[in-house]
């Protein structure tokens, strides 16, 4: 009896932890989209290899997708219907949830933040993920804290938990430091030696993005003294209204250099968010990510009342959208994302 009492009890804590991936796993809500483009059904656990991206098999992939604006703000846009009409309509294979680790109230998680309020949206978003077939982000989104060592005690913990709970997922990438800003690639890479080894533990084949200098967008720092782990990617972050051809030529140059590069975040608007638009070299910005087979993830599925999101503000849903629900910003994701997810 108590070694039954023991398999049992094992078995549910194993059912537990793998609770967060949902359909993955083959769970009630399995759902697999068989629309040839490159899914978690598909593709399975992705890895790092030669500076790109790839499949499980080997196989060069891209994810394309959106981020959403905060988890705590974007609580709405946590159901499995938005998810899947993203992953459906458009073709949409990412999902990044941004927690933020510094902010007023509940909103940052290391800031006398809700944190299990946080750890429940995670698993909520994970697991609409895969009930869409979608890989899925978790970032650390440290934006006005700066230094990401600022928290690292935080950190540690959070992704000893995720890397836990999610170790049977093969949709899940972890983003540890979203924008690391103020402080130099020394900085960040010491960071990431301490906490790339709590993700390992749990979740070893799992691909890890870091963040790079001046708001993720000193890659040069970051090529000329890499991190000596494997599936480690460098996060880019730019906004086409105010980064242009000069950071166009550096990321071209290091991705044929070899580097692997994944844009997290990126916007077709000012890097503040607001106006102007820039459409015209936004389209330049695509066509290098395309042609440098560079993943991206644009900025943000959200009703936020500013230029770069993508929801009318004024709309009052979260799925089900008519063209009039879609801004500007959110017309550009709908044809850039059926442009060119089918390929």
């Amino acid at each position: 009896m108590k070694k039954l009492l023991a398999i049992l009890l094992t078995a549910l804590m194993l059912a537990a932890v793998l609770s967060g991936c949902a359909g993955r796993n083959g769970g009630p809500n399995a759902r697999t989209i068989d629309d040839g483009r490159a899914r978690p059904s598909n593709c399975g656990r992705l890895k790092v290899s030669d500076g790109k991206l790839c499949s499980e098999s080997g196989e060069p992939i891209m994810l394309r997708g959106v981020s959403l604006n905060g988890l705590i703000t974007s609580e709405s846009f946590l159901n499995a219907d938005t998810f899947l009409e993203l992953s459906e309509k458009t073709g949409a294979n990412l999902m990044r949830l941004s927690m933020y680790t510094y902010g007023v109230g509940i909103i940052g998680y290391c800031t006398k933040g809700d944190k299990d309020r946080h750890k429940q949206d995670i698993d909520l978003g994970v697991k609409c993920a895969a009930e869409a077939d979608m890989y899925v982000i978790i970032d650390w989104h440290i934006l006005s804290d700066g230094d990401p060592n600022t928290y690292i005690s935080d950190a540690k913990l959070f992704f000893a938990e995720m890397a836990e709970k999610y170790s049977g997922c093969n949709n899940v990438l972890y983003e540890i430091c979203n924008e690391p800003n103020g402080v130099d690639w020394a900085a960040v890479k010491r960071y990431a030696e301490e906490i790339i080894p709590v993700i390992r533990e749990k979740a070893p084949d799992s691909v890890i993005i870091v963040g790079s200098p001046d708001w993720s967008k000193d890659l040069y720092s970051v090529a000329a003294d890499p991190l000596e782990y494997e599936n480690i990617m460098y996060s880019l972050h730019f906004y086409s209204a105010s980064h242009g051809e000069e950071y166009r030529a550096m990321t071209r140059e290091l991705s044929r250099a070899g580097l692997p590069i994944f844009v997290t975040e990126f916007g077709i608007t000012a890097s503040s968010g607001g106006q102007p638009r820039d459409i015209e070299s936004a389209d330049e910005w695509i066509a290098l990510l395309e042609e440098e087979n560079i993943s991206y993830c644009m900025w943000s599925y959200s009703k936020v009342p500013e230029a770069s999101s993508a929801i009318v503000w004024t709309s009052p849903k979260y799925y089900g959208f008519a063209e009039e629900d879609y801004t500007e910003t959110g017309l550009w994701l709908l044809e850039t994302l059926k442009k060119h997810s089918s390929k």
